[in-house]
């Protein structure tokens, strides 16, 4: 076996991206604060709406949005807004990845509503021209599983007649969100923020709100998928009444994340951040050439989830070099999503740092040298 990489990643969590808990941070004084109290109390609901407005601030979301905290993560929140949204116009899918072939399942499979589903390989982005506006327009920001993203909301039209409904789980901090071409927006925590999974955060604009009030969808919705009561949103819902129970533990380490962001710089310094880390990840993949990008338009290529491409590599092979690097604390998670081709997957989310990015080219180079011979 060839020899080790002298220096390893300090923190080589590229998969989730957790960023390192400050000096003095204890979970056991959250616990005795929060864990021991109803998330109905004044405490817990003060402490949901402060994540709330932490997420307001951070996120720069106009007061014209309402953010909920809901359950079951992004998944949740997305199929939140398609049970209770949709079947008043026709709908458009957009899937070049695993996730956006999650929700044509479920347009076409559960939903059985008929959507007109553009679709592109792995690696590259349907033409977002053929997209009809008169529909509601449902996609992921940035494909987690293959690391193309749009690359700005300009292709979304302003007068559009339909929702647009954006699944920005690996978006949200990361890149720019134009708010007024959002009229949902779906995220969960322990993506770009590195937190604890299980809840995710749905952002409703005046349109969606709208479509609320005036739909009735001919279906059963489950409790935790009702935002309305008796024709009118459920309010609550946004000022921290969550529908089902929250982990308060999950809320807290989410109120943590979000001040830590807000005291490095807020959104721009997050996005500063990602932006530094892909870049440090492109020149690993520019100086060797057994490794690529899957994504290979620069302008459509996500600057969180990378997705890369190892030279004669199969599913095997990959494990096998993950493991390499997770046996030697060198980097987690990092073989590519189960339905994707066969490569890597890196993390540059903001909670990652640069120096950490830098340091995991040799272990690249060494877990492809010894997988290789």
């Amino acid at each position: 076996m060839n020899d080790l990489p002298a220096r390893k990643p300090a923190r080589p969590y590229f998969s989730s991206g957790p960023c390192a808990k400050p000096p003095g941070w204890n979970p056991a004084e959250i616990a005795t604060e929060v864990m021991g109290r109803s998330h109905r109390s004044k405490l817990g609901k003060a402490r949901l709406k402060k994540s709330i407005d932490l997420l307001r601030e951070v996120l720069e979301v106009p007061e014209s949005h309402r953010i909920g905290i809901v359950p079951a993560s992004d998944t949740g929140a997305v199929e939140m807004a398609m049970w209770s949204m949709l079947g008043a116009r026709p709908v458009t899918t957009l899937a070049w990845e695993s996730f956006g072939e999650g929700w044509v399942t479920d347009a076409v499979k559960q939903l059985k509503i008929d959507p007109t589903v553009i679709r592109a390989d792995y690696g590259d982005l349907p033409d977002l021209l053929q997209v009809d506006w008169s529909n509601d327009v449902i996609f992921t920001w940035n494909g987690t599983t293959s690391g193309v993203r749009v690359p700005d909301a300009d292709w979304i039209a302003v007068d559009r007649e339909g929702l647009t409904i954006a699944d920005a789980t690996s978006a949200v901090f990361a890149q720019d969100i134009d708010w007024d071409k959002v009229d949902v927006l779906t995220f969960s925590w322990q993506k770009v923020l590195g937190g604890e999974g299980a809840h995710g955060v749905l952002i409703l604009g005046p349109r969606a709100v709208e479509r609320l009030e005036s739909f009735t969808p001919d279906r059963p919705l489950p409790k935790i998928f009702r935002l309305t009561k008796g024709g009118k949103l459920i309010e609550g819902i946004f000022k921290g009444e969550t529908i089902n129970t929250p982990s308060m533990l999950a809320v807290e380490d989410a109120i943590w994340a979000l001040e830590w962001a807000k005291g490095i710089g807020g959104l721009s310094a997050m996005k500063a951040r990602a932006n530094a880390n892909a870049a440090a990840l492109d020149a690993i993949v520019k100086e060797r050439d057994w490794i690529g990008h899957l994504a290979a338009d620069p302008a459509n290529r996500s600057n969180t989830s990378v997705c890369l491409t190892v030279e004669g590599a199969d599913t095997d092979m990959i494990k096998r070099m993950a493991a390499l690097l997770e046996e030697h604390d060198a980097a987690y998670d990092v073989a590519g999503y189960r339905d994707a081709p066969a490569g890597l997957r890196i993390w540059c989310g903001a909670t990652v740092d640069t120096a950490d990015i830098e340091a995991l080219g040799p272990w690249l180079d060494w877990a492809y040298e010894t997988v290789s011979h």
